[in-house]
């Protein structure tokens, strides 16, 4: 996000400081909503626990509409007397208007990528029908709505680029709608498949059908019942979804879940079996030569991650960390899988392997560098051949295709480069540009240094920080510090529009790759995960400290934040320690680590949090969940919590909850707000025009509250 370089921009925006003195002074001490409690106790192995909003969780009642109408309206007035608000505002939105690609897909000699130009709420996606032809619209999302709420969910093509199965979500809710289309005329077929979450579509290779997992259609409350006994199917075109073939289902295990995949050859349906979030899973396959073949259950002891790559007939190459924490691929031949045959193609190096895929007999295989991205080149027989060049430090991704392919496609971004479209030879190792965007931010004015800091136990974390060049070290600057830390994901340089506004503003940004994500392997996954998750946060304020320590900034001019289970992150950090932040900013957080097994897929979780029905996993959980800790008397740092009326992944209970705690127990003048967005979800296919209010809001609320002084210089 930048700002115009002009006079009137820059009095609006550098006059805030003496503004804000003047906003909090005259206003005073806000006053909160009245939110009744009720006599609610649960008893957790001896333990009694109060929950006095518990009905706050039916977001459907009249209590909790009024509740959280009373609460947008105190906090959007708030945000409304804030006197920069529009001129942030009005800077991200020119700045996001800039003409955006994915990377291209090609099937049948068709390519297919999603296009964007510039404001248009959801991507739109294109078909060429040949690399430099002009390509012409296949699905524009923005048609489905009045207001760019539905989106297009995912999409698989046929072999022969002749039909597409895509899936639509509304109001950002995790349920798809799945309907397929002719690729030539751009009409629908009949087929309608609906009670779709969590799955994408393979078609089989006649192009007469495709696999996909869903779940039986919710009895009550779509947007709350807990999620269970998805099941696999193969929808064969023309007929109603009532007659779809079942598959595979296993209804003496409710959590396992489904994916399906044709294999290249069409020979085979490999199926990922996937349990929670832990990334340990199962594989199974079924021999589709054989129309009454049944499922063998090639790797079924649920010990390690197994990633179906591609084939050589019968033999099964596999991404797998298996005795190999960092990731290796291997050679499992399906007719003698016992584990004494199996054959290592390229072993663990020192970095995390992320990716792998074929394409014109070549593995190129993605690793993670100290969370940068490097990718090398090795033939079938896992012989090192070239690193790709790579336009520099930062994240790659794609790579796709097939093995006959002699071409690739794949993006590269930097904390400060737009997101650009290279086109790959395997042959030659030469990268060319496919599509580079043009946007109104000069990066030549900042830089991205990596550092490494110690936590509390004395691990080694890395974080990454971006600023205008020449910063001086004066504990001045304000820094927003950034994390997510769980679930094996890798936080990477990526290029975002509001943090560019962020760096504008004259602002650091920090991100610091926490235990419990996935940038060193599964060891350091694990080390985040369960009953060692406060290394999580104790990592996270190790960066804030060393932040202050090294005179990048200081507490009152330091936010945090982060979203999901990043945003549990925000509210561990801050009510362990409210004396270390300026702002905080906790998104669609999970907050109640008693109650969010009960709820959609929160059940989901439990590979990596444990569960409060476990005795001992209770014992953790309730020391560092951040509804539980709140204190009443404690000064917070202004605070504004966000989350949505549609989110079905992490439900808005648990934000509804913790603002109505932490909004009694505040003893400070600081304000705590929570902003609750309408027809919107935890975050996926929102419409942009959504996602800019609410980052101008973000950052209106940050920069207030930490006297921030904008510099455009």
């Amino acid at each position: 996000m930048t700002f115009p370089h002009t006079n009137v921009v820059c009095v609006v925006l550098c006059a805030f400081v003496a503004a804000g003195s003047a906003f909090a002074a005259d206003n005073g001490p806000l006053v909160y909503p009245k939110a009744k409690t009720v006599d609610q106790v649960d008893d957790y192995h001896g333990v009694k626990v109060v929950d006095p909003y518990r009905w706050l969780e039916d977001t459907d009642s009249a209590d909790t509409k009024a509740w959280v109408e009373e609460e947008n309206k105190l906090t959007f007035g708030y945000l409304e007397k804030i006197p920069y608000r529009s001129a942030i505002r009005e800077r991200m939105t020119k700045l996001w208007n800039f003409e955006r690609f994915t990377v291209p897909e090609q099937q049948g000699g068709r390519y297919f990528y999603q296009h964007n130009n510039g404001l248009q709420n959801q991507n739109v996606l294109l078909v060429a029908e040949s690399l430099n032809a002009e390509p012409r619209v296949l699905l524009d999302p923005n048609t489905l709505s009045s207001d760019g709420t539905v989106a297009l969910a995912g999409e698989a093509m046929t072999d022969d680029g002749k039909l597409m199965a895509y899936g639509t979500a509304a109001s950002g809710s995790d349920w798809e709608e799945w309907h397929v289309r002719d690729v030539s005329t751009g009409k629908d077929l009949p087929d309608v498949i609906k009670w779709v979450k969590f799955s994408g579509a393979s078609w089989s290779k006649d192009g007469k059908g495709f696999y996909y997992s869903r779940y039986d259609e919710p009895k009550d409350a779509a947007l709350r019942d807990t999620n269970y006994f998805q099941k696999l199917y193969y929808h064969m075109l023309g007929t109603p979804q009532s007659e779809d073939k079942l598959i595979y289902e296993r209804p003496d295990n409710k959590e396992m879940g489904f994916g399906g995949q044709v294999t290249e050859d069409g020979n085979y349906l490999v199926i990922v079996v996937w349990q929670g979030t832990s990334p340990k899973n199962r594989l199974y396959y079924k021999d589709l030569t054989k129309p009454d073949s049944e499922v063998v259950k090639l790797l079924d002891d649920f010990d390690a991650e197994y990633r179906f790559i591609n084939n050589d007939g019968p033999v099964f190459w596999i991404r797998t960390d298996l005795d190999a924490p960092r990731g290796r691929l291997i050679a499992i031949d399906t007719r003698h899988p016992e584990k004494s045959n199996w054959k290592t193609v390229v072993p663990q190096t020192a970095d995390k392997l992320e990716e792998a895929n074929v394409v014109d007999n070549l593995f190129l295989v993605s690793y993670l560098k100290d969370a940068r991205t490097e990718v090398r080149v090795h033939d079938l027989g896992g012989r090192f051949l070239r690193n790709v060049d790579l336009p520099g430090i930062g994240s790659a991704f794609g790579f796709g295709g097939k093995r006959k392919d002699k071409e690739t496609f794949y993006s590269f971004t930097s904390f400060i480069s737009p997101t650009t479209i290279y086109r790959y030879d395997p042959v030659t190792g030469e990268s060319s540009v496919f599509k580079k965007p043009k946007v109104d931010f000069d990066a030549t004015r900042y830089e991205t240094k990596q550092v490494f800091y110690n936590s509390k136990d004395g691990t080694r974390v890395p974080m990454f920080l971006t600023y205008k060049k020449r910063l001086k070290l004066d504990g001045q600057n304000l820094t927003l510090l950034y994390a997510y830390g769980g679930f094996d994901i890798s936080l990477t340089p990526a290029f975002s529009i509001p943090n560019v506004v962020w760096l504008e503003m004259g602002g650091i940004y920090a991100q610091p790759n926490l235990r419990g994500g996935g940038e060193y392997g599964e060891d350091w996954h694990l080390a985040g995960t369960k009953g060692k998750k406060q290394n999580v946060f104790d990592d996270f304020i190790g960066a804030a400290e060393w932040l202050i320590a090294n005179k990048y900034t200081s507490t009152p001019k330091l936010a945090i934040r982060g979203g999901s289970n990043g945003g549990l992150l925000i509210g561990a950090a801050l009510t362990q320690r409210p004396d270390l932040f300026g702002a905080t900013l906790p998104l669609v957080g999970v907050m109640d680590m008693l109650r969010f097994q009960k709820f959609t897929i929160g059940w989901a979780w439990t590979s990596d949090y444990g569960s409060s029905d476990n005795a001992e996993d209770f014992k953790w959980l309730y020391a560092y969940s951040p509804l539980h800790n709140l204190k009443p008397g404690t000064k917070y740092p202004p605070t504004m919590i966000a989350t949505a009326d549609h989110d079905d992944r992490v439900v808005p209970g648990h934000s509804f909850k913790f603002a109505a705690t932490m909004q009694a127990d505040q003893a400070g003048p600081a304000p705590v707000l929570i902003r609750i967005e309408t027809k919107a979800g935890h975050g996926a296919g929102k419409p942009i025009s959504k996602t800019i209010e609410e980052m101008a809001d973000e950052w209106s609320f940050v920069a207030y509250n930490l006297g921030m002084n904008v510099d455009l210089q």
